[in-house]
């Protein structure tokens, strides 16, 4: 691919397509840096450059046999090339698998990935209640497929089809507690995020969380859709009781607009309820949305805006770029929109992580500027941005410090005071903090902080002392963050060792999340059906042990 066809929209295509020599070949590109990654197609090992056209910055790799391959990662301000958070790469804890068929393939940790665990996600079902056009985890897979009437209605309402996955394909209480424990010395004191499917269909949910509590995990949080939460009376304050501490909550936007699109149902009235009953319970809540081009990447402000008058309860806004792994529908998934068609479907959607940035600030018309976000400290730059405010009555904000990757101590856009960047610091260092921070901030805050209204808002008497200014000042902190994760067009294995963020997989391996998710371009996955090629299970046959139980 050469010439202007480099520059199209379609940045995702074979290069080989359009014919020419490739993007590193355009004469105003500039090579930036080589790494490596995999072939969209067969997932096989690709070279990989960064490549810098004008202010955009593209992933270029090329498979042996299926020719080369492009998509943006970076586009405009901050530049790419001043987004820095260094780290010294951080052995992993105890044993993982060994190097055999390089990465991404060797996951499990192997000795050459250089971050400890930030978060340990389990998922705990695959079940679903609905059936999204947008999933990672393909959850609800099957909604409408098993044939009948009834089939065809519920995927056409975007409900999950039980028929798909069923209760007693769940893994047991016992298994996922003993999952837990196996990987409890690697893992350390890793948050621990309960994800899916939605887990909120296990019955025993309940009894889930206090186990992992008794495991001596500090802080347990739930990724969930949150319509139980939003429908059945008294559910989020039985969660709260067992120890939940956080609730991580689609939220795609302030109406049903984006839901619908992304979600296949207008559900903002049950997000609204959902939050209003974790305010009710005590428990913090991140709204979470999946930001895609030309469907609510022009809504991002009002999300925040959302967010700030629920303060304390809400805790922040996560904004997370639509990767294109598990079921993209009607984004150029295989077996719909497919060809080229596809693809620009695809990278017509695609938004980087800068994009997501500028949209923030001007959408809270500076509210939020970019010098006020910054790389993380725990997980690669590329992956993610955040920053921490201080909201205050009259609807300003005020930086707070400290940052939920665990930044902390470094200027906007990466660099410290007088321009320089920050200096290496070990990357468990980085972990530590992402950790410590994220238990701090996303937990609801202490009562003692001033009480809630019903609809999440500080009460307005005034505090009585200096103790209780610095406790009404933390509850209503208030974080904006987002993260980029890697699908098969733009996984770097660079930001891939980095990652701290790792899925407690059945054969006891501890997984890297896009390296989990990672699926060709046909749907097939890497790792979710088994470690790749000859790589075994790790942790030996107490994964998996335990009588079944209900869920």
């Amino acid at each position: 691919m050469a010439g202007r066809d480099v520059l199209s929209a379609d940045c995702g295509r074979r290069a080989d397509d359009a014919g020419g020599a490739g993007l590193s070949a355009h004469p105003h590109s500039r090579v930036l840096a080589r790494t490596a990654s995999v072939c969209p197609v067969c997932l096989g090992p690709a070279p990989a450059e960064r490549v810098a056209v004008g202010d955009m910055v593209l992933l270029v790799k090329r498979c042996p046999e299926h020719g080369e391959f492009s998509a943006p990662v970076w586009r405009g301000e901050p530049a790419f090339t001043g987004w820095v958070r260094p780290k010294i790469p951080t052995a992993r804890r105890g044993t993982g698998t060994e190097r055999a068929l390089g990465c991404p393939r060797d996951c499990g940790l192997c000795p050459d990935h250089g971050q400890h665990t930030c978060t340990l996600l389990i998922e705990v079902t695959q079940r679903c209640n609905l059936r999204c056009p947008v999933c990672f985890a393909s959850a609800g897979q099957g909604g409408g497929q098993a044939g009948g009437q009834g089939g065809e209605q519920c995927a056409r309402r975007g409900e999950g089809d039980a028929r798909a996955f069923r209760r007693e394909d769940d893994p047991t209480l016992g298994e996922l507690v003993s999952r837990l424990a196996v990987l409890r010395p690697r893992a350390g004191d890793a948050n621990i995020q309960l994800s899916g499917g939605e887990p909120t269909l296990r019955d025993d949910l309940p009894q889930l969380i206090a186990a992992v509590r008794g495991l001596g995990y500090p802080f347990v949080q739930l990724n969930t859709n949150g319509l139980r939460l939003a429908r059945e009376t008294g559910y989020a304050g039985r969660l709260a009781a067992a120890g939940l501490d956080s609730v991580f909550l689609q939220f795609d936007g302030p109406d049903d607009a984006a839901t619908a699109r992304l979600r296949g149902l207008p559900l903002h009235a049950d997000k609204v309820r959902a939050v209003d009953a974790c305010a009710s319970a005590g428990l913090g809540v991140v709204l979470v949305c999946t930001v895609a081009r030309g469907v609510n990447d022009h809504c991002l402000g009002d999300i925040v805006r959302f967010g700030l008058s629920r303060v304390p309860v809400v805790r922040g806004a996560h904004f997370q770029p639509v990767s294109f792994f598990g079921r993209y529908e009607g984004f150029g998934a295989p077996g719909g929109d497919g060809g080229k068609g596809g693809e620009s479907a695809r990278e017509a959607a695609r938004i980087t992580l800068p994009e997501v940035m500028r949209a923030v600030r001007d959408q809270t018309d500076g509210l939020i500027p970019l010098s006020h976000l910054h790389p993380p400290g725990c997980e690669h730059a590329q992956c993610s941005f955040s920053g921490t405010f201080t909201a205050h009555g009259d609807g300003t904000l005020e930086p707070a410090g400290g940052a939920c990757c665990g930044t902390g101590g470094s200027g906007g856009n990466g660099t410290a005071a007088g321009g320089m960047f920050p200096a290496p610091i070990p990357a468990a260092l980085g972990a530590e903090r992402a950790r410590a921070f994220v238990r701090r901030q996303w937990r609801a805050p202490d009562p003692a902080a001033g009480p809630a209204g019903p609809d999440g808002a500080m009460d307005a008497a005034p505090p009585r002392d200096d103790f209780e200014r610095f406790l009404a000042r933390a509850g209503r902190r208030f974080t904006v963050s987002g993260m980029a994760f890697q699908d098969a067009w733009t996984l770097d294995t660079e930001r891939l060792r980095g990652c701290c963020i790792h899925v407690a997989a059945p054969d006891g391996r501890m997984v890297p999340f896009c390296a989990w998710n990672l699926t060709s371009v046909d749907g097939t996955p890497l790792h979710r059906n088994g470690a790749p090629g000859s790589l075994g299970s790790v942790g030996g046959s107490s994964i998996g042990s335990g009588e079944r139980e209900g869920a």
